[in-house]
């Protein structure tokens, strides 16, 4: 968990969640759209959260109903999207 700052572990659910707050809808939409991108590439896709300038991304591996080692793989490259601000800043 220490190398995916701002992401909790949701244990009931089996997930690794993370809230973020961006400026605007635009905002929140252009970075939601790169998460959608790079879930392409990597082939690993989050459930994705939308209100306005807030997003939430929950990752899990359906195939297993819990957590593998590519959803802390997927969070650490989210985290380094443009938007993601420091998670200090992450909405709790």
């Amino acid at each position: 968990m220490e190398q995916v700052p701002g992401w909790a572990l949701d244990e009931p659910e089996r997930r690794l969640t993370r809230r973020f707050r961006l400026k605007n809808f635009v905002e929140a939409m252009a970075f939601v759209n790169a998460v959608a991108e790079l879930a392409e590439a990597e082939g690993h896709h989050p459930d994705i959260f939308i209100s306005w300038n807030r997003v939430r991304l929950d990752l899990t591996t359906h195939a297993i109903k819990g957590l593998s080692e590519n959803d802390f793989v997927m969070a650490a490259h989210i985290n380094e999207l443009p938007g993601a601000q420091p998670p200090e800043a992450a909405v709790k």
